[in-house]
């Protein structure tokens, strides 16, 4: 305990109070000033954002978006939700680019398997149609 306080060696004075540091701030300063270093706006009217990774989805609602188009930087800030691909697949389909449409194909084939039984094909489960002719 007593090495714990100490500031120096054997001899030296205790330290009255313990240093507290603030590094969320601290962290928040320093991103804001590297981000005005790189000439960061902001780009107002943005309300929402995705990030696809796989299959999921990072969605942002009403995000602060700057960026940098000279340094090739982008900061997306703000709540945001991990979803599924399949949970926002309605409203998100103009987004997809020709890496998450792999994904969508995928998706596709797994809502056919889940539909028919046992892996079965749809057409087998149809009964064959009879033709009533007339005599």
């Amino acid at each position: 305990m007593a090495a714990t306080v100490r500031t120096g060696g054997k001899g030296t004075v205790r330290r009255k109070k313990k240093a507290v540091h603030k590094t969320t701030t601290t962290d928040d300063k320093r991103l804001q000033n590297t981000l005005k270093r790189l000439g960061v706006n902001t780009i107002p009217g943005i309300e929402e954002v995705n990030i696809f990774k796989d299959d999921t989805v990072i969605h942002f609602t009403n995000p602060k978006v700057q960026a940098s188009i000279a340094a090739n930087t982008y900061v997306v800030s703000g709540p945001s939700q991990t979803k599924k691909l399949q949970d926002l697949l309605p409203g998100i389909i103009n987004q997809l680019g020709p890496d998450n449409l792999a994904n969508l194909r995928k998706l596709a084939q797994q809502y056919q398997t889940k539909e028919t039984p046992d892996g079965a094909k749809g057409e087998e489960d149809v009964p064959d149609v009879e033709t009533f002719e007339e005599r």
